[in-house]
Formats: C-alpha cells, sequence, structure tokens
C-alpha cells in the first residue's frame, strides 16, 4: 500500500466545514462529496444535518480514522482544527488560503509542524486538492454547472496553481477527454510535486502526466522524481515564471521562490524531460501522449486534400526542426501508377477536392516506410469523403505501428469524424500548427524513453 493511497484513493473523507449555505465553498464541496464512493463525514459544529446526511460537530467525534479531511476554514482558525485530528485522519487538504502566499509564514510554519507531530500528511495550504472521476472524488469548490469536469481517461493533471488545474480540466472537458486525476498543491509545504510524481509513476490508471510548475523547493529531490516519473510515463511540464516579472507573481501566487528558469530548462534538458512552451502546447502534446507512444525518429510525412492547409503545417515543421524529407523517386512512381495525375505527389501529398476516401490510404501505404510519423489534413466538406475514412485511418496506423494525428476542417461530417477518430486513438486538432505541435512530441529523435 501505499503512503498517499490516503489522498488518492481514500475510503472515507471528513469535510470541515460543510454548509448549507449555497452561496459558501463549504456548500459547493459538501455536494461534490456527496457522490464519493466511500464513507463521507461533514463536519460543522453549528449543524446536525445537511440535505438528510448527519453531520458531527467535530473532527473528535468521527466513528473512524478518516483517510482523507478536506479543511475548508480560515486560515487563522486551522492549526486548532488540525489539532483536534489527532487520530482522527492520515492525511488533510487544507483548501484555505492565507498563508506563505499571503506573507504569514509563521502560520504556514506551525500548520507543517502539527501535520508533522500528528503523522498527518498534508496538501497545501492554498490548495484545490483532488478531482478523480473514477473515485467520484471531487474537493473544487467550483459547482458543476459553472465548472465542466472532464471524463474518466488516462492523463493525470498535476498544478501548483488552482486556476490553471480548472482550465485545464474544463478544456479537457470541452474536447471530450479525460483523466486520471487532477492535483492541485498550492503552496506545497509538505506534499509536493514530487511525492505527486513518485505516486503517479507506480499508479496504473495513468498514462501520461501534465504538469504546470511554478516553483520548486528542494532541486534535486524534483529532478530525481521526475526522471523516475519519465522513465515510466510521459511526463510534460509548462514552467511558469521564466522572467523577472513571472518570478515575482510566483512567489506572491504560492510563497515560494521560481528560481532562475535558464538553471530550470537547461537540468530538464539534461534530464531528458521534456519541457512545453505555452498551455496551449500541454493540452495538445498531452492530447497525443495520452493515445500514442513516440516514433524513434524526427521524419514525417503529410497527406492533405487542401493544399494551403498542407503548406500551413510544412511552415510549422520548419519552425520546430521538423524533418519533412521529399518523396523518394520509386514512391513518386509507384503513386503516379495508383493516383489521379493532377494530384501533387510531394511532401505534403495533396490530393485535392476530388479525393476518395481509400486514397487516403494509397498514400499512407505508399510512404508507410519513409516516415516516422504522419499528419492527415481533410476539408470534410467535400463530397468523395465519408465517415469510412476513420475506419481505413485506424487500420493503417495499426499496421503502420506509427504516430498519426489530423486535423479536420469544420463543417461537413468532421463531428461525426473526429469522434471515429479519437474513439480509435487518433487525435484531431483544430488547426494544421497545432496537428504539427502535437506530432512533435511523439517524434523524439531515437530517444522515446517509454518504448
Amino acid at each position: 500500500m501505499n503512503p498517499l493511497d490516503c489522498l488518492f484513493k481514500p475510503r472515507s473523507v471528513a469535510l470541515v466545514g460543510a454548509s448549507a449555505d449555497e452561496g459558501r465553498p463549504g456548500c459547493v464541496v459538501f455536494r461534490n462529496l456527496r457522490a464519493f464512493r466511500g464513507r463521507f463525514y461533514p463536519v460543522n459544529p453549528h449543524r446536525t444535518e445537511i440535505d438528510g446526511v448527519p453531520v458531527y460537530a467535530s473532527v473528535c467525534d468521527l466513528p473512524e480514522t478518516v483517510d482523507l479531511s478536506v479543511i475548508l476554514r480560515p486560515a487563522p482558525e486551522v492549526p486548532e482544527l488540525l489539532a483536534a485530528h489527532a487520530g482522527k485522519a492520515r492525511c488533510a487538504a487544507i483548501v484555505s488560503a492565507g498563508f506563505a502566499e499571503t506573507g504569514s509564514e509563521s502560520l504556514q510554519r506551525e500548520v507543517v509542524r502539527l501535520g508533522r507531530e500528528l503523522g498527518i500528511r498534508l496538501l497545501g495550504p492554498n490548495c484545490l486538492g483532488v478531482f478523480s472521476p473514477y473515485q467520484r472524488l471531487d474537493t473544487l469548490f467550483l459547482p458543476r454547472e459553472r465548472l465542466k469536469r472532464p471524463k474518466k481517461g488516462n492523463a493525470a493533471v498535476v498544478s501548483q496553481s488552482g486556476a490553471l488545474l480548472l482550465c485545464l480540466l474544463e478544456a479537457l472537458a470541452f474536447s471530450g477527454r479525460g483523466v486520471s486525476w487532477g492535483i492541485n498543491y498550492g503552496n506545497a509545504a509538505d506534499i509536493d510535486a514530487a511525492d505527486i510524481y513518485d505516486y503517479l509513476a507506480e499508479e496504473r490508471g495513468t498514462g501520461v502526466v501534465i504538469s504546470y510548475l511554478e516553483s520548486v523547493a528542494d532541486g534535486r529531490r524534483f529532478v530525481a522524481a521526475a526522471e523516475r516519473l519519465a522513465e515510466r510515463k510521459p511526463l510534460l511540464i509548462l514552467k511558469a515564471g521564466k522572467g523577472e516579472s513571472g518570478q515575482r507573481a510566483a512567489c506572491s501566487h504560492t510563497g515560494r521562490l521560481a528560481g532562475k528558469y535558464e538553471v530550470f530548462s537547461s537540468i530538464m534538458r539534461q534530464s531528458g524531460i521534456r519541457e512545453v512552451s505555452d498551455f496551449e502546447e500541454l493540452l495538445d502534446a498531452g492530447h497525443a501522449l495520452a493515445v500514442q507512444r513516440p516514433s524513434r525518429g524526427n521524419r514525417i510525412g503529410i497527406v492533405t486534400n487542401a493544399g494551403g492547409l498542407g503548406v500551413l503545417a510544412a511552415d510549422e515543421c520548419a519552425r520546430h526542426g521538423i524533418e519533412l524529407p521529399p518523396l523518394p523517386e520509386a514512391v513518386r512512381q509507384r503513386l503516379h501508377e495508383n493516383l489521379p495525375p493532377f494530384y501533387s505527389v510531394a511532401n505534403p501529398i495533396d490530393l485535392t477536392g476530388q479525393v476518395r476516401d481509400v486514397e487516403y490510404l494509397t498514400a499512407l501505404d505508399s510512404i508507410r516506410d519513409e516516415y516516422d510519423g504522419f499528419l492527415v489534413i481533410a476539408h470534410t466538406g467535400v463530397i468523395g469523403l465519408s465517415l469510412r475514412l476513420a475506419e481505413l485511418l485506424s487500420a493503417f496506423r495499426a499496421v503502420s505501428g506509427k504516430p498519426l494525428v489530423a486535423h479536420l476542417t469544420s463543417g461537413g461530417i468532421t463531428g461525426g469524424l473526429a469522434g471515429r477518430l479519437e474513439k480509435a486513438g487518433i487525435p484531431v486538432y483544430p488547426s494544421p500548427e497545432r496537428a504539427v505541435r502535437g506530432l512533435r512530441l511523439l517524434l523524439n529523435n531515437g530517444e522515446a524513453p517509454w518504448g
């Protein structure tokens, strides 16, 4: 049993600060936790029940030692409330703000001291806690009608910032993608990114980890944990606080110094840990790595029926150092024999607006052995394309064993086709540039650490 199972897979949860007042976060979290699969104990000294659920006056009155206690009370009350958890909780998520991030370092130190003295692991303070659709565990204090939650999936989202966690979860939800965990650790007074990475490295339900990071307290420990995780699963890190003003903002956000970005970035490269440049790339790369594994190379082939979009994709390849080699003469000859003479057999291959479904497969089969990954671009409004294209592309990917991503234009049969491609494990992106950036993380230049 992992010591952090009490946080990630609790069998029992207490909510200190449960409320019946719809205007309070304690009411939102109470309603979210009612769906929790385990035992749930609301705590409020002024209530005996909320919506028919029995409420306990104190954690001292709980009928068992809970795995996780969620504390949602003003910061000055937290030390006394935490002290009452002696023998009653294994882990506590302190949602409350008003600690080191506001200059109250002594209050945060007192909470950490109490946690260590009582043997209680602490998440936070100043955090949103944990979201898991598998456990039906949801400590986020935003109601579901205000924040769409993602479905079950294999991507874990780890964020030092609560707001960034919410943005990532909502973006994943609206794109129809799922998560295994959503974790915000806030000030990281005790449990930090390294602890979470170590846990996720062993956790079977997680296939890829996307992480937003502002600061690190123990650099050596963080790098060691990130390396261990990256040896087993894709780990993508978006580091904020790159410039001087960003570092100041990071410090005021969590109360921790961000450190010199150039040093951090250099260490990440030396350790083989993939760093992404922005929020969009974090989502796009995570999308690709959640369903496919990298190819050992850097050469891609593009097949399109919209020449201009192929050119945009080629430009993006050049910006990222992705190779787009021309077709060998033997391949060009084979394509000329099997496709109409007015199709452009270069790289990108332009099948024009007169394309038929099967011609995408003809083109891809012809270049299968020439490239390490493939980008398919389809304008879905043309009459020769149908939902069968998804079946053909899926069959090609299964045979080739190489990365394949797609960009579909809006309209036409795009909705249905995109759904089928995603179900088949082929990521669909809203622009050719984003498709290239997603594919880029599936091209590791012979250094794929995840097999």
